[in-house]
């Protein structure tokens, strides 16, 4: 039996596929969150063959929850199916250890036939999205600046970003500044919507 655990914050998606990959004979589907906080705790109690993770959940992300699986629990492979098939969150995800990158548009089938390629130690990447990435390009921004940028993108003043991440204003700036150029955009806000679209953030 294949172990699986799902983590997705939308419960009737949640419970659709534990429904639907509970009909296969050699899937069980032994751990359900909606909560990326919730997962390690649950990974370790259970411990799933595959991990099945969308990436924006509350409480942590499952690109930070994939990080923290490869560490505390190896033997744990994630695939990643979310809706958001962007370039630079399969780089990403692929990055902190995911073994699979779909989205959710495909049929239950693709998912069912990824989980027994991941397990047999194959890795399994959505082609289109796989094409877009190699065609974007790794993310330009370095930690810091996609720090600064993630806090400008509700609007908050230089001061407010200086003030929540312990830096000087001049910093913010210099740091705004070299997220504006890298994406190619006019001002903050269309860096933040550049970085967002390509998966940086």
């Amino acid at each position: 039996m294949i172990k699986v655990l799902l983590a997705e914050d939308q419960g009737m998606m949640r419970g659709a596929l534990a429904l639907l990959l509970g009909l296969e004979d050699d899937i069980e589907v032994v751990a359900q969150v909606g909560d990326g906080a919730q997962v390690l705790p649950e990974a370790l109690r259970t411990t799933p063959d595959i991990a099945v993770l969308d990436i924006e959940m509350p409480g942590r992300s499952g690109l930070d929850v994939t990080a923290d699986l490869r560490r505390e629990l190896p033997a744990c492979k994630v695939l990643i199916v979310t809706t958001f098939g962007r370039p630079g969150y399969l780089r990403r995800a692929m990055e902190a250890g995911a073994r699979g990158f779909l989205v959710k548009d495909g049929p239950i089938e693709d998912l069912v036939a990824a989980l027994r390629r991941v397990l047999a130690g194959e890795q399994v990447v959505d082609p289109a999205l796989a094409t877009a990435a190699l065609s974007v390009g790794p993310n330009p921004l370095t930690d810091r600046e996609r720090d600064v940028l993630t806090a400008a993108a509700d609007g908050s003043t230089i001061a407010d970003i200086a003030g929540r991440l312990h830096l000087s204003e001049s910093t913010v700036r210099n740091y705004l500044s070299a997220a504006i150029g890298k994406t190619g955009a006019r001002n903050r806000i269309e860096a933040v919507g550049t970085a967002r679209q390509n998966g940086w953030l």
